[in-house]
């Protein structure tokens, strides 16, 4: 056993701890990176990239069977190969894992340590049984792994999750996917637009990350139409039967039904991955989940020398929240014990389904009653969207009744994902509606469908 001093130790060699390394070395601390798991992060591996290159796929499918509407026609039957899609799918993100470790290569030898960590008291760690780790300062960056809730092992093995989706060599016949949040969805939609039978079954109503009830609803309506998608979802019994997942429940004409599918993709959360590290021994208050109470602010948990970034505390489980919170605890441990607020940018989130879906700023269901007024397009009549018969979604934007400044957005409908960047650059920037209204538009662009929302958010608030 060997044993080793060091101001920082940052558990975990993910997005959020690569930042927290960097952060820590800049403010000349000596820093070690422990990691157990394979190098390269969840969004490389299993999350961000693999999952829109499955996208960008199914897009290809669906294109080229609905080129009709354009007078385009194919000459034959379009045809998936699922080999070949996933082949594309693992070398394509065997490309992007190889750029995150090849950035881990290149650190000095001396600041990386392999094996899983646990805390033997706040600031002593032991690493697998050949190191311990006496630091001053420690960050926590474990990330987290998808849940699978108790009445799923019912299924035995044909239970997976999303990351067990991008190991498959080929695309199955049929997947039930239980849970209609942004991975279900997506995922669920591109195999539908693969060729795999495909039911999305909900429990509490949600659709996506919506909390607006009608931008919601216009989802479920869009998305129902294109494939099965029971967000309230009746599930009378599972079991696995022949290898295959056995699904009793009521359909949406209320009938009673058996299914059967190759696999139950559970998709209704992810866990921090904490269990293993003896927090226990850290004399750190933790919630129920286990993670330690924390200032979303600083990171720091308590008033101790540990801090706790990225999906590890679940505050927003994106790529790039993990990033700037990654760089704000590792610059606090460095400088500790005078910790500061991190640097917060305007959130932002997207959905890559077909309609895209985003939320900027404050949700519907965070806005105080009667304080605000809703600026609304529906694209189906969009000059632009029309064009390219893209031309199903709906922009909700909030404004302050009293000084008209923009508050936030829920949106579904095309390049969603282009409109929530300029929507949350002007949320930032604390712009009014009016002043967005006085920023240039081009003609005929989708841009203009949100100035149309603007402007009907002006006219109310006059």
């Amino acid at each position: 056993m060997q044993t080793l001093h060091i101001d920082v130790a940052v558990i975990g060699a993910g997005t959020a701890g690569l930042a927290a390394y960097g952060a820590a070395k800049a403010q000349g601390a000596s820093v070690v990176m422990i990691e157990g798991g394979p190098y390269g992060t969840t969004c490389a591996r299993v999350g961000c990239m693999p999952s829109k290159l499955l996208i960008a796929a199914a897009e290809a499918a669906h294109s080229a069977e609905h080129g009709a509407q354009f007078g385009v026609h194919v000459n034959g039957e379009v045809y998936v190969d699922g080999r070949e899609v996933m082949a594309r799918v693992k070398r394509e993100r065997n490309r992007f894992v190889g750029f995150v470790v090849d950035s881990v290569d290149n650190l000095p030898a001396q600041e990386k340590l392999r094996g899983y960590a646990r805390f033997i008291d706040a600031t002593t760690l032991q690493v697998d049984e050949h190191t311990v780790v006496h630091a001053k300062r420690v960050v926590i960056a474990t990330g987290s792994t998808p849940a699978v809730p108790a009445p799923f092992k019912a299924l035995g093995d044909s239970v997976v999750v999303n990351d067990d989706v991008f190991a498959w060599d080929d695309l199955p016949a049929s997947v039930a996917v239980f849970g209609p949040g942004v991975i279900g969805l997506e995922l669920g939609q591109a195999l539908s637009r693969l060729g795999v039978k495909v039911k999305v079954f909900g429990a509490s109503g949600s659709v996506g990350p919506f909390s607006d009830p009608v931008v919601r609803d216009y989802a479920l309506s869009t998305l129902g139409s294109e494939f099965y998608l029971d967000p309230k979802a009746r599930v009378l019994a599972m079991e696995q039967v022949d290898g295959k997942a056995q699904i009793r429940f009521v359909n949406l004409d209320g009938e009673e039904v058996s299914e059967s599918f190759d696999y139950a993709l559970i998709a209704t959360g992810r866990q921090p991955n904490v269990r293993h590290l003896g927090l226990e021994n850290t004399g750190l208050q933790l919630d129920a989940r286990g993670v330690p109470l924390f200032d979303p602010q600083t990171l720091q948990c308590g008033d101790s020398p540990v801090f706790i970034a990225g999906d590890a505390n679940e505050l927003l489980p994106l790529l790039h929240e993990a990033a700037d919170q990654g760089k704000t605890a590792g610059d606090n441990a460095g400088r500790y014990p005078q910790v500061h607020a991190g640097f917060r940018r305007s959130s932002i989130a997207v959905v890559f389904s077909e309609p895209q879906m985003m939320m900027v700023g404050s949700r519907f269901a965070d806005l105080p009653a009667d304080s605000f007024v809703i600026g609304a397009i529906n694209f189906e009549a969009q000059g632009r969207s029309r064009v390219m018969a893209v031309n199903k979604g709906l922009l909700h934007l909030y404004a302050d009744k009293q000084t008209g400044r923009f508050l936030g957005a829920e949106m579904i409908g095309p390049r969603a994902e282009n409109l929530a960047h300029l929507l949350a650059w002007s949320h930032q920037q604390q712009l009014t509606i009016a002043q967005m209204l006085d920023m240039p538009f081009y003609h005929p662009v989708i841009e203009e469908g949100l100035r149309t929302a603007l402007r009907d958010a002006a006219a109310k608030l006059v």
